[in-house]
């Protein structure tokens, strides 16, 4: 899935202070929303974009859905991430799936400056993400219910384990606060693996 976090399975850096409901996703549950995706559904390919996407840059719901073909530069391979919440704007690099499924998407949806079209040709909606990415997870087996969130959360897993250092993480996914309240603090590395810092997302590599 484009991070180099071993086997796929859960990952090794958990919040073991606190008891709730898993809120992440391993790299092999979200190639089964994909696949899933892909089989079900009048819009597979454009579902199955969506979650990749979401997964690779630790998009927010809204923040996928307000996606615009001006923010991605497909002959460049670069998406310029604009994050809610205060966050600060970035430029991250797009690996050839994403770039192939891009320009798929482009080919086959109706002109629009909105990279996710709904049936009506309109932008789609967080919510709307939310209610398809619950169905999703029940065609694909999940046995627990699968929300959006779940996909950032597991991009911050999936770089953590890949060895990328905290602060190049923080960059990456845009979180304020890198402290227990939120999913994992990586394990002990030496010297970081990546180039990012918060004021240079883009050159995080996984």
């Amino acid at each position: 899935m484009g991070f180099d976090n071993g086997d796929g399975n859960t990952p090794n850096i958990v919040n073991t202070s606190v008891k709730r409901t898993r809120r992440y996703l391993t790299e092999r549950e979200v190639e089964k929303l994909i696949e899933a995706a892909r089989k079900h559904g009048r819009y597979g390919h454009r579902d199955a974009t969506m979650i990749l996407l979401a997964y690779r840059h630790g998009l927010r719901a809204s923040e996928l859905v307000d996606l615009h073909w001006h923010q991605i530069e497909l002959n460049t391979g670069r998406l310029h991430v604009r994050r809610n919440k205060r966050g600060t704007p970035s430029v991250h690099p797009l690996q050839g799936d994403e770039i192939r499924a891009l320009r798929r998407l482009q080919r086959e949806q109706k002109a629009s400056p909105h990279v996710f079209q709904s049936e009506r040709g309109g932008p789609m909606t967080a919510k709307s993400f939310g209610t398809l990415f619950e169905r999703l997870g029940k065609h694909a087996g999940m046995p627990f219910q699968v929300l959006p969130h779940m996909l950032r959360h597991a991009c911050g897993y999936a770089l953590a384990n890949a060895g990328h250092d905290t602060r190049a993480l923080q960059a990456w996914v845009w979180i304020a606060t890198m402290g227990p309240k939120l999913f994992l603090v990586p394990r002990p590395l030496g010297r970081a693996r990546c180039r990012a810092t918060p004021d240079d997302a883009g050159g995080l590599h996984h």
